[in-house]
């Protein structure tokens, strides 16, 4: 399950990255690392961007950057 799928209001743990080069690195210097605890704020009305909060802060990304979060 990536983080773009998780219902709004639910606090998940990323799995895993994919992505290649820069694109991971951006979401890795952003606070999305392996075991950290994120919980899904909103949804835009149109599914881009979603809000999350991550380690204590409010981020907000896009679909595309979110379908490369894997989460359990």
């Amino acid at each position: 399950m990536t983080l773009k799928d998780v219902k709004i209001g639910s606090t998940v743990k990323v799995k895993k990255l994919s992505g290649e080069g820069a694109v991971k690195r951006r979401i890795m210097d952003m606070g999305m690392t392996k075991g950290t605890e994120v919980h899904i704020r909103k949804v835009a009305p149109l599914g881009d961007p979603i809000e999350v909060t991550v380690r204590g802060y409010e981020l907000s990304l896009r679909k595309a950057d979110a379908e490369m979060i894997e989460v359990e």
